[in-house]
Formats: structure tokens, sequence, C-alpha cells
């Protein structure tokens, strides 16, 4: 269910997904119980909700007549991929060899551990191995082509970010 509502502190129009018990207002903030907030329109189309607040904007706006001119949010969507270059067509156009590029990004997040990125190769060695220690861990990493600086670095990122603990010198997964 969608719903276009109003916030009727600065008029803001917006659309929400379901009903939760309360709203907030993305421009000033205001939070209004769902019942309370004006609905102009109840959907079970999302495009339907999209196409009512465009048009109710647009009539703010004095720009009735040129929205209805327009085509409808889903017809519109089909052809944007049509306008302008693709992605790989603009890095070729810019000097870009993309084949290599791609081939290179794989490389770059594949040890050659049966084809697990970096980080997961990681992850892996804290997993498996029994009391692990940095340098267990950059040894097991190394055997599958990571290298050690990443190995080092991936170790110390997961314990700031709370995803491993390090005591002793061995480190275990939280």
């Amino acid at each position: 269910m969608y719903a276009v509502v109003g916030c009727g502190e600065c008029s803001a129009l917006w659309i929400i997904e379901g009903r939760s018990e309360t709203t907030q207002c993305p421009r000033c903030g205001k939070r209004r119980g769902y019942e309370k907030r004006r609905k102009f329109v109840e959907t079970d189309d999302e495009d339907h909700a999209r196409e009512v607040r465009a048009s109710m904007l647009a009539n703010r706006q004095d720009q009735g007549e040129a929205f209805a001119e327009l085509d409808s949010f889903a017809e519109m969507e089909d052809r944007v991929d049509e306008a302008g270059p693709d992605d790989e067509e603009y890095l070729e156009a810019s000097g870009v060899d993309t084949e290599s590029v791609a081939a290179a990004g794989e490389r770059a997040e594949q040890g050659s551990g049966g084809g697990q990125s970096r980080k997961e190769t990681v992850l892996s060695a804290l997993r498996e191995l029994d009391a692990p220690d940095r340098e267990a861990v950059v040894d097991y990493a190394a055997e599958r082509g990571v290298p050690a600086e990443y190995t080092e670095d991936a170790l110390e990122k997961l314990v700031r970010r709370g995803r491993a603990t390090e005591s002793g010198g061995t480190y275990r997964l939280l």
C-alpha cells in the first residue's frame, strides 16, 4: 500500500509505503501519527502514487498543463536506458579499456582460493584455524593468493569494526 501524504506544517508532499504508526516529514521533521496525516491518495500501485504526487507538485507551480503532456513514470523509466550512452560506451569513449578494467577488478577481489574474495579468505582463516594469530592468518591467506599487507589491514579493520577480537595475539570472530 502506498499513500501520498502531506505535512500540515510545511506543506511537503511525499510517498509512504505501508502503514507505520507514525510518519516524519522529510522536510521539516514534524512527526505525526499515520492516521492524522492527510492522505491524498492510497493505492497499491507505486507508479500511480508517484504520478499523483508529481501532478500535485506541478499544479502547485502552475505547470499542470506541461505535466499532463509528459509520459507516465513507467514509460519514461522504460526509455531511460535508451537515453545517452551506457557505462561501457562512455568509458570506451574516454579511452578506457573496459575488458582490462573488468579483468583487473576480478583479480583484485579474488585470491586463488576457489573464487573467494580477499576479505572472505581472511574471514575463512579466522573461522577455520585453531587459535589463529596474526602470522597464521597471514600464512593461510598468502597460500590462497592474498597479500600479507592486505591481510594485516583486514585484521585491523575487523577488530576496529567489532567483527573480531584480538586477545593475547589470538583472533576470534564475533
